[in-house]
C-alpha cells in the first residue's frame, strides 16, 4: 500500500517536473536546432540561447519569427514565449531570420557569421522572387554564390555541367528567355572564372553589394489606404517609410526619411504620423488589421533605432568587435598572401620538374637515337670488312692465273721450233696469251685498287663508329641533369610546407597600415561600381537578343522604364526627399 502511495506520488512529481518545460524548434538558413525551455522564460531568454548557440553577437539584426493568421509575427522579447500567440503542438517552430536590414552591408555587418546569415537570407529571397532582380544582375549574383560555395574556379575540376543541379537563378529569368541550362552555365561559369582569388567571406561580402542595391531589397511590404481610402502599399525598410502604388513595388510614389519621423502610434487598424516638422500635419493612413498594425510598428521602432545608432558613434561593444574584425581580416590577408606565396612556389617547383622531364625524355629519345646509329655504323662496317676480305681473295686469285698464263707463255717459247706454221700458229697463240696475261695483270690491278679502297671505307666507318661512341656517351653524361638550385629560404626541402610554430604579431604599423588599405578601398569604390555597371551592361548585352518579350512581367517592364530613365534606387530616395515634408505629406493624402 505504501510502496503504491510513493509510486503514485513520483508520477505526479515526474509530470510536474515535466510540466515546466516546453520544446521548441528553431530553424536557422542553414539547419534546425532543438531546445528545452522553461515555462517561465521570456523571448529574450530564448533569443538569447539561440545567439549563444551560433556565436552570433550582432544581435540587433536578428529575430525569431513565427506564422500567425496567414500573416508572419516576431517574438516579443519583453514578454513571456508561452503567452504569446504561438502554435500550440511542440515542438513549437520559431525561424530565426535578420528582421532589420543594414544600410550598407559592407560597413555595417561586422561578423562573419552575420554576413552568412544575410547572404543566405537575401539570397532565398531573391530566388524566391520576393526581391525582384533584373536578367543581368542574376547571373552575376549567381556566379558570386557559385564562388562562395565551390572557392577558385579551376578549368579540371569545374567541368560543364558541374552547376546542373544548383537552383542559381529565379525561375522567371529563365522563362524570360530562349537559353538552355548549358547556355545559362557558361555565362555564369565565365562571371565566375572573373572572381578568383577571393575568399568564400568575399563573395559574401561582394553579393550583398550587388544585392543591396535593388529596389525591393530589405523592404517590409504593408496593404494600406488614406485618407481618401485609396489603395497603396506601405513599404518599411532602413531608411525609412515608402508609399507605392500596388502595382509598382520598385518606385515609390513618396517618401519620409526616419530623421523627418518624430512619433508613431496606431489605434487598432489606424496609424498616425507625426513629422519631426511641427508646422507639418499629423498624417494617418489604415492597415488591414490589428496584427498587422502591430508588425508596422515594430518594425518602424526597430528600423528607426538602427537608423539613429548608425549616425552616432559605435558602442564600446561594436568598437570592440569592429577592432577584433579588422585583426581578424588583417591575420585572414596575411595568411592568404603566405598560402598564395606556397602556392606559387609550388607551381614554380612543378612547372620547374614538368621541365626536366620533359628534357629528360628528349634526351633519352637522342640517346635511343645514337645507339641505331651506332648499331648502323657496326653494320656497315662488318659489312665492308666482309667485301674488303673477298677483293683481297679474288685478287690473289687473279695473280696466280696470271703466273700460270706466263708459265704457259714460257713453255710455248720452248716449242715453238716446230714448223713454220706451227710456229705462227705458237705467235698466234702467244700473242693472244700475252694480250690475256696483259688483261688479267689490269684486272689484277683494279682488283688490288678496290681492294685498297675498301680498306679505306672500312677506316672511315671505324672511325664513324668511333664519334658515334663518343656521342653516345656525352649525351649519357647529360642525362643526369641536376635540377636547378632554389634558394633555400624560398622553397624548403621536398616541397613540404609545415604549418607549426605559425604566428602573427600585430603591431601598431600593422593597424596604420591596414587603415591605409580601407582608405584606398573607399577612393576605389567608384571606380569599381563604373566596372560593376560596366559588367552588368555587357552581360545584358549578351543575352538580351534572345529574351522573350511577350513574357515579361510588369516589374520587368517597370524595371526597364526605370533604367531608361537613368532612375535608380538611391537616386529616385534623394530626388523624393528634396520636396519638403509638407508638401509630401500634402501628395500622400491626395493619392
Amino acid at each position: 500500500m505504501a510502496s503504491a502511495l510513493a509510486a503514485k506520488m513520483g508520477l505526479n512529481s515526474l509530470r510536474r517536473k515535466q510540466a515546466k518545460n516546453f520544446n521548441v524548434r528553431i530553424s536557422t538558413m542553414e539547419s534546425d536546432m532543438e531546445f528545452s525551455c522553461e515555462v517561465k522564460w521570456k523571448g529574450k531568454d530564448l533569443f538569447d540561447l539561440v545567439c549563444r548557440t551560433l556565436g552570433l553577437r550582432e544581435t540587433w539584426f536578428f529575430g525569431l519569427q513565427y506564422d500567425i493568421k496567414d500573416t508572419v509575427a516576431w517574438l516579443k522579447m519583453d514578454k513571456k514565449v508561452l503567452d504569446q500567440e504561438l502554435p500550440k503542438e511542440e515542438p513549437i517552430t520559431l525561424h530565426f531570420l535578420a528582421k532589420f536590414y543594414p544600410e550598407n552591408a559592407e560597413e555595417e555587418l561586422v561578423q562573419d557569421i552575420t554576413q552568412h546569415l544575410f547572404f543566405l537570407q537575401v539570397k532565398k529571397k531573391i530566388l524566391d522572387e520576393e526581391i525582384h532582380c533584373p536578367p543581368e544582375a542574376s547571373v552575376l549574383l549567381a556566379s558570386y554564390a557559385v564562388h562562395a560555395k565551390y572557392g577558385d574556379y579551376d578549368p579540371g575540376v569545374h567541368k560543364p555541367g558541374f552547376l546542373s543541379r544548383e537552383e542559381l537563378l529565379p525561375k522567371r529569368v529563365i522563362n524570360l528567355y530562349q537559353m538552355t541550362a548549358e547556355m545559362w552555365e557558361e555565362r555564369i561559369t565565365a562571371c565566375y572564372a572573373e572572381h578568383r582569388g577571393r575568399t568564400r567571406d568575399e563573395a559574401e561580402m561582394e553579393y550583398l553589394k550587388i544585392a543591396q542595391d535593388l529596389d525591393m531589397y530589405g523592404v517590409n511590404y504593408f496593404f494600406i489606404r488614406n485618407k481618401k481610402g485609396t489603395d497603396l502599399l506601405l513599404g518599411v525598410d532602413a531608411l525609412g517609410l515608402h508609399i507605392y502604388e500596388p502595382e509598382n513595388k520598385l518606385t515609390p510614389k513618396c517618401s519620409f526619411p526616419w530623421n523627418e519621423i518624430r512619433n508613431i502610434s496606431y489605434s487598432d487598424k489606424e496609424f498616425a504620423i507625426k513629422p519631426l516638422d511641427k508646422k507639418t500635419n499629423v498624417f494617418k493612413f489604415n492597415s488591414s488589421r490589428l496584427s498587422v498594425s502591430k508588425l508596422i510598428l515594430q518594425l518602424c521602432i526597430g528600423n528607426h533605432d538602427l537608423f539613429m545608432r548608425r549616425r552616432r558613434v559605435d558602442s564600446l561593444e561594436v568598437q570592440q568587435m569592429k577592432a577584433q574584425a579588422r585583426e581578424e581580416r588583417a591575420r585572414k590577408q596575411v595568411e592568404r598572401q603566405r598560402l598564395e606565396r606556397e602556392k606559387h612556389l609550388r607551381e614554380e617547383a612543378e612547372r620547374a620538374r614538368d621541365e626536366l622531364e620533359r628534357r629528360l625524355i628528349h634526351l633519352q629519345d637522342e640517346a635511343h637515337m645514337a645507339n641505331e646509329a651506332l648499331l648502323r655504323s657496326e653494320q656497315t662496317a662488318d659489312l665492308l670488312a666482309e667485301k674488303a676480305q673477298i677483293a683481297e681473295e679474288e685478287a690473289k686469285l687473279l695473280a696466280q692465273k696470271a703466273a700460270e698464263a706466263e708459265s704457259e707463255m714460257q713453255r710455248i717459247k720452248v716449242t715453238a721450233i716446230r714448223g713454220q706454221e706451227e710456229r705462227r700458229l705458237m705467235e698466234q697463240k702467244m700473242l693472244e696469251a700475252e694480250m690475256l696475261a696483259l688483261k688479267m695483270a689490269e684486272e689484277s690491278e683494279r682488283r688490288a685498287k678496290e681492294a685498297q679502297q675498301l680498306k679505306q671505307d672500312l677506316q672511315e666507318a671505324r672511325e664513324s663508329e668511333r664519334r658515334a661512341k663518343h656521342k653516345l656517351l656525352e649525351i649519357t653524361s647529360k642525362a643526369v641533369y641536376p635540377p636547378p638550385a632554389m634558394p633555400a629560404d624560398t622553397m624548403p626541402a621536398d616541397l613540404s610546407f609545415s604549418r607549426e610554430n605559425l604566428s602573427f604579431d600585430f603591431k601598431d604599423t600593422d593597424m596604420k597600415r591596414l587603415s591605409m588599405e580601407i582608405e584606398k578601398e573607399k577612393v576605389e569604390y567608384l571606380e569599381k561600381s563604373k566596372h560593376l555597371q560596366e559588367q552588368l551592361n555587357e552581360l545584358k548585352t549578351e543575352i538580351e537578343s534572345l529574351k522573350l518579350k511577350e513574357r515579361e512581367t510588369p516589374l520587368d517592364i517597370l524595371h526597364s522604364q526605370n533604367a531608361e530613365q537613368g532612375t535608380s534606387k538611391h537616386s529616385n530616395f534623394k530626388k523624393l526627399t528634396l520636396q519638403s515634408t509638407k508638401s509630401r505629406v500634402a501628395f500622400f493624402e491626395e493619392l
